[in-house]
């Protein structure tokens, strides 16, 4: 990871809407902390649709597996040092 890389990733798969609850409290999280994130489609890449299939979305910070299904907006915040 290099420093300009957003430190949270976040996966996803269209039409998801547990996918849509966790960008809302990811898009919350990183606006207040002022942290970045992406969001990745697991349909765009065979290996990631693979590893994560069941489990999406799935979040990621500083490229580690952090939550999945549901994002804790307290837990984020203390994984990214809040």
């Amino acid at each position: 990871m290099s420093a300009t890389d957003p430190r949270v990733r976040l996966l996803t798969r269209p039409g998801c809407h547990l996918c849509d609850d966790a960008r809302a409290v990811v898009e919350a999280v990183c606006a207040e902390l002022g942290e970045r994130y992406d969001e990745l489609s697991i349909d765009d890449d065979p290996e990631l649709a693979r590893r994560y299939g069941e489990e999406i979305p799935v979040t990621l910070v500083d490229g580690r597996q952090h939550d999945y299904w549901r994002v804790d907006p307290v837990r984020l915040r203390r994984a990214l040092g809040a």
